[in-house]
């Protein structure tokens, strides 16, 4: 998937994804997409419930070998 901009947060624990990924965010335009590479394992609970508390769209996420990227569209 092509994002529009990639933040990495690997090696950060909960809230610091979060944080620096809402940063990263709000510089982008509505439709675009943020790549966000996380190593915290609960990140992906953090994520799922970050979009549906600020009306963004977790357009996709995978898991591979302890990485998670999570794609973000912007509303």
């Amino acid at each position: 998937m092509q994002a529009d901009i990639t933040v990495d947060t690997k090696g950060m624990a909960c809230p610091m994804p979060i944080v620096k990924a809402k940063k990263a965010l709000d510089n982008l335009e509505p439709g675009q997409i943020m790549e966000v590479v996380s190593t915290d394992k609960g990140s992906v609970n953090d994520f799922q419930a970050w979009v549906k508390q600020t009306n963004h769209e977790l357009v996709h996420y995978v898991e591979e070998n302890g990485v998670f990227t999570f794609y973000v569209k912007k509303q």
